[in-house]
């Protein structure tokens, strides 16, 4: 009997659609869960007729695959991915491969790799993008670990993913070790952003200009038309034209309290270690926050009652300026997020490919977009791009975009309505593009009360000096600058 191409742990959602994925495309799959019964359900059901082998055990499993063996663990992220390891390990010898498909922390991976090529086996972390329709017809994928690996994967993984226009697979190799789930990371955080953008956005429609969602509805389907072509404004305008058997607005019944799996939260706490501001995507993660403490809310709402003033102006136009700054906003966000990549890219020696990411995340995944094709661009023009905001196309393309972007921000805070996502861009776009912040200032308090020094700008950087403000502090500074 023909042995199987690859391996796979975990028959939940993900796990499943992958394996009808691959067969699909021509491979063997050998599957296994922890759960035996799940297995001959599959087996016997939805896989019946396929080259789908059923095993019952690890040892099976591993039995029934041509090497180097492959196996993809689709389990739980944490403490289960360490134990599963443990247990395939001895079913295993030199040069065979563990793949984690699972939205696993990118640190855990780094240990991971370390140990499993210690043991004389290769790792690889990937990034799983598109949800249980992604993994049936292509997700997009994004490979790190082990480099000797790729060659290994790479048919498989590159046949099953999505394709973009050209047929290029949405699917490369990223990076050594972590690199792969930290770019997944990054793009559960700009997933995160680019929600609450579409929330704020609906909000000021809803609020501030009294539209009904069948309104939004034909608003979200000319904005899908436009620069913000993209899978989350696709779904957003079919959401609002949805209804029940009853005629009834389905979103209009949902309790505004949004959940989390903590990837966003993985991603501003990253971005925070790296010292790179994230202030949009870690105003969405608090968003999230802030909107799961209804009772609270509903409280506040009565001891401080607002009213929003009925909009007086041009509807269309504002309805424009809305769409304007949504694209500025998200452009913000992108920036952040590749600022991100390349500052942890630095500290981890991984070497990412920026242009080939964007080709990444173009198809098959959540935040797929024709934007992310403008960014491709950007990078393969200019490997070393600093920021997005520095490239001539979106330089050009901001500068068009930022009077409609302030008039709606500014309308948006006197007429009470929140919009931290938005406004947070706006705020780190004005900080980014001035020349001097008062940080001088900032500088000046922590050397009075902390003696913690500062630089000049009439001395060369580098160099650092200490006042005794107070003429009684002494001359003694502090030894370490960034305190």
């Amino acid at each position: 009997m023909k042995k199987a191409d690859i391996g796979l742990v975990g028959l939940a959602v993900m796990g499943e659609n992958l394996v009808m994925n691959m067969e699909s495309k021509g491979f063997t799959v050998a599957v296994y869960n922890r759960t035996t019964e799940k297995v001959r359900s599959f087996v016997e059901g939805r896989a019946a007729g396929k080259n789908i082998i059923g095993t019952y055990s690890l040892e099976e499993l591993a039995a029934n695959l041509e090497k180097p063996r492959k196996i993809m663990m689709m389990v739980k992220a944490g403490q289960a991915v360490d134990d599963l390891i443990e247990t395939l390990l001895p079913h295993l010898e030199e040069g065979d491969i563990l793949i984690d498909g699972g939205n696993s922390h990118f640190p855990d991976t780094i240990r991971r790799t370390a140990y499993v090529e210690s043991k004389g086996l290769l790792y690889v972390g990937c990034g799983v993008s598109g949800g249980e329709e992604g993994a049936l017809n292509g997700p997009s994928m994004m490979p790190g670990g082990s480099p000797a690996a790729w060659e290994h994967v790479k048919p498989i993984f590159q046949a099953i993913c999505a394709k973009v226009e050209d047929g290029q697979a949405c699917c490369d190799w990223v990076g050594e070790n972590g690199a792969g789930h930290f770019v997944k990371m990054v793009h559960n955080g700009i997933e995160y952003g680019d929600m609450q953008l579409i929330c704020e956005a609906y909000q000021l429609m809803k609020d501030g200009l009294g539209m009904s969602a069948e309104e939004m509805h034909e608003v979200f389907a000319e904005w899908n038309k436009t620069e913000l072509d993209s899978y989350l404004i696709e779904i957003t305008r079919d959401i609002l034209g949805y209804k029940d058997e009853n005629g009834e607005t389905v979103v209009n019944y949902i309790l505004d309290t949004a959940g989390q799996k903590g990837t966003g939260k993985w991603t501003a706490i990253s971005a925070l270690d790296e010292g790179v501001p994230l202030t949009l995507i870690g105003e969405a993660v608090f968003s999230r926050c802030l909107s799961a403490m209804k009772a609270e809310r509903v409280t506040a709402s009565k001891v401080f009652p607002k009213e929003v003033p009925a909009f007086e102006g041009d509807k269309a136009a504002f309805i424009e300026a809305i769409r304007k700054a949504l694209y500025a906003s998200k452009i913000i966000s992108y920036a952040q997020g590749y600022t991100l990549m390349r500052t942890a890219a630095k500290t981890n020696n991984w070497n990412l490919n920026y242009g080939g990411i964007a080709l990444m995340w173009r198809g098959g995944c959540i935040i797929r977009s024709v934007f992310l094709g403008k960014i491709k661009e950007a990078y393969d023009k200019n490997p070393a791009l600093e920021n997005l905001l520095l490239d001539d196309y979106f330089a050009e393309t901001i500068k068009g975009l930022v009077p409609a972007w302030r008039e709606v921000v500014a309308y948006a805070v006197k007429a009470g309505i929140p919009m931290p996502a938005f406004s947070s861009a706006l705020n780190y776009f004005d900080g980014y593009t001035t020349e001097s912040l008062p940080a001088n200032l900032l500088q000046a308090q922590r050397d009075y009360f902390g003696a913690h020094t500062y630089e000049r700008i009439d001395q060369p950087r580098g160099q650092f000096f200490h006042t005794n403000w107070t003429g009684h502090g002494g001359d003694t500074s502090a030894g370490v600058y960034n305190a």
